[in-house]
């Protein structure tokens, strides 16, 4: 029953921070234009802001707020102008309401104590990632302004992880897993000019190996990701809905990388040596 109210818990918390996601990612953006183009009269705060549609600008009502619901009950368009919500709405919501609940089932820690805290930071991590991958997919850049958030939560997520195991060996570890996702990244913007891979992922995989915690967790990252880029790719390409030129944004298959390692990535580790008898 405890179980139950938590993953319950974790689904209303889930839907309500990926209804934030969307908000942080169009205000982050629209920041980023010229004030000229900026919606007039339009507060785009991040902590004051009230949210508003982004056809006709009108400020929503808490009733137009609710996360699917009110999608659904207005069926995808907005109560005042009438024009398309964007499934992303819905679609982000869910899926950080999943991850949430995944990560619940599924961590590879205990949640008591200390745990507490580094299990609240891994879903605040979450909320970052949402945003990058909803922000990177969108416009094909990592945001400096979320990048640096995530990075503090990444660096508390160490330190509280290193105190709640009592082993300082975690932060060379971490370290590590930081040169090991960042150095092949640099090494190929450097090598290519800038033409294969973007600065944001370079700096990207450096904030996302720290997470992982290890050389190994960090391989294994890159791995998932270029797995599942290629998942992604070779369909694409072969349905015509992408081109071999075309540029496709990496930044999300890293993060569902390393989500894979922090979550999986001792079992699967484990699993590999065992089958090669080491």
């Amino acid at each position: 029953m405890i179980i139950l109210m938590i993953i319950a818990i974790l689904v209303v918390l889930g839907l309500c921070f990926g209804s934030f996601v969307n908000a942080l990612v169009w205000r982050v953006y629209q920041q980023s234009l010229p004030v000229s183009k900026r919606p007039k009269k339009t507060d785009l705060s991040i902590t004051k802001g009230r949210s508003v549609c982004v056809h006709c600008h009108h400020q929503l009502s808490a009733r137009d707020l609710l996360p699917i619901i009110s999608w659904v009950s207005l069926k995808g368009r907005c109560r005042y102008c009438h024009k398309p919500i964007s499934w992303q709405y819905p679609a982000v919501e869910l899926s950080t309401a999943v991850l949430f609940v995944i990560s619940y089932v599924f961590w590879p820690q205990s949640i008591k104590g200390l745990d507490i805290a580094v299990f609240g930071l891994w879903l605040a991590l979450i909320v970052s990632f949402m945003a990058l991958i909803v922000y990177d997919i969108r416009w094909m850049l990592l945001p400096n302004k979320i990048m640096v958030y995530t990075l503090y939560l990444a660096v508390l997520f160490t330190v509280f992880n290193v105190i709640a195991r009592g082993d300082f060996v975690l932060i060379a570890q971490a370290l590590a897993g930081a040169l090991v996702g960042g150095g092949l990244f640099m090494g190929i913007f450097y090598l290519s000019d800038g033409k294969w891979i973007g600065g944001g992922d370079v700096k990207l995989g450096f904030l996302l190996g720290l997470i992982a915690g290890s050389g190994v967790l960090a391989c294994l990252m890159l791995f998932v990701a270029s797995l599942f880029g290629t998942i992604f790719a070779v369909p694409a390409i072969a349905f015509g809905s992408k081109t071999i030129k075309a540029k496709i944004p990496f930044g999300p298959f890293l993060i569902m990388g390393c989500y894979v390692a922090v979550l999986f990535g001792v079992k699967i580790t484990d699993m590999y040596l065992n089958y090669i008898g080491y």
